[in-house]
């Protein structure tokens, strides 16, 4: 893929990124699955190059860079056939939400085993009766002298069982109206009253979704991340570099589906030539090419806009990448496993768990028709249906 709007950095980050990839590839992460693992090798290789903590800041044992960065990385490795989804959660949303908001004790504490890959952590934010509707939270922190009581369920939490914490939106009362206000509390992951059960999914992934229950856990005060009356904007400085790994997660996995598509219609032979000199297998192909490019290219400006501090720029952007990144993976996805044909619904040739691995892309963290509403009340003002 063309890297012209890169910089000699950049690029080679991508090519130091694909090697390591390459060397795992989609045969170790099939393995990971298959024995019930964790991808720990590949984690702490990337951690000791200095991947995982590119976006952190560089006194924290950061790399220094920012989204544009963490996202080449996931999206190299997800080229390669073995994306690490615990760096959308980890480096990506954690690591960020307490670079920008959280204590000097908070930052100490835990961003240099985030950058160096010693320490992980969870993200809980979806409830079972809330979905995409973060107004309806209803895990509610409530003080009891100096500390806090956090109550509440959560779903859908990816990786708790290896997680040292899960950084977990809970809501406050505002003394002064009553309502409720989000906000963010670190939850250590043997914090009594912290309960989790993990979900059966159809999904092949070594990256376990749990449910999880809040049962009155303690907390100190400095649990809270950041000021108790800032908590949108801190949810949301979250959410976007969440939206621009995604897509870089869509991207990664949509590449590696086209790369074995095009090696086969190249090779493949039924009649005098290869079927890829057939212009209904072609023309697919080169469609799913340009349509991953276009929603790289969108990832690029949501990324820089975000690194340059432009919130609410980088948010309309991070809603469109993560749109394009989705569905461009699922074309490209259903196009390689339609080039093989029967072969490409065998173990062997290792596509056909993507068919359900692409789906993610376009449902979590949101959904796309979620996004299209974003882009219909801010991009065009058109007037809300809910």
């Amino acid at each position: 893929m063309s890297t012209v709007l890169e910089t000699e950095e950049h690029q080679a980050l991508r090519a130091a990124v694909a090697a390591l990839g390459k060397r795992y590839g989609r045969d170790y992460m099939t393995a990971v699955v298959r024995d019930g693992a964790h991808p720990r090798e590949l984690w702490a290789e990337a951690a000791k190059l200095g991947y995982l903590g590119v976006n952190l800041p560089e006194e924290y044992g950061g790399g220094g860079g920012g989204m544009t960065e963490l996202s080449i990385v996931l999206e190299e490795l997800g080229a390669a056939g073995s994306p690490l989804l615990m760096m959308v959660v980890s480096p990506a949303i954690c690591g960020t939400v307490i670079a920008r908001f959280g204590t000097d004790t908070q930052k100490r504490q835990w961003l240099p085993g985030l950058a160096d890959g010693s320490l992980t952590m969870a993200f809980g934010i979806t409830e079972p009766d809330a979905g995409s509707n973060s107004h309806r939270i209803t895990t509610t922190a409530r003080r009891d002298g100096e500390d806090w009581l956090l109550t509440g369920r959560k779903v859908f939490v990816s990786g708790v069982d290896i997680a040292d914490a899960t950084l977990v939106v809970g809501r406050t009362e505002d003394a002064r109206s009553g309502r409720l206000k989000p906000c963010l509390f670190i939850v250590p992951r043997d914090a009594p009253g912290f309960g989790r059960s993990r979900i059966d999914m159809e999904l092949q992934a070594p990256e376990k979704q749990f449910e999880l229950v809040l049962d009155d856990v303690r907390l100190p005060a400095d649990a809270l991340v950041g000021d108790e009356d800032a908590g949108l904007l801190q949810l949301f400085a979250g959410l976007n570099p969440e939206r621009i790994m995604t897509a870089a997660f869509g991207i990664g996995m949509g590449r590696y589906a086209l790369a074995r598509a095009v090696d086969y219609a190249k090779t493949r032979q039924v009649w005098k030539e290869p079927i890829g000199s057939h212009q209904a297998i072609a023309h697919p192909l080169a469609q799913a090419h340009i349509e991953l490019e276009m929603a790289r290219l969108m990832m690029q400006k949501a990324a820089r806009l975000y690194d340059e501090g432009d919130d609410i720029g980088a948010g309309e952007a991070a809603n469109m990448a993560k749109y394009a990144a989705g569905e461009a993976c699922v074309k490209a996805v259903d196009q390689a496993v339609h080039t093989l044909g029967g072969n490409g619904l065998t173990r062997e040739y290792g596509l056909a768990s993507l068919i359900t691995a692409a789906r993610v892309a376009r449902i979590a963290p949101v959904s796309r028709e979620m996004i299209l509403n974003y882009v219909s009340h801010q991009s065009l003002g058109l007037p809300k249906s809910y």
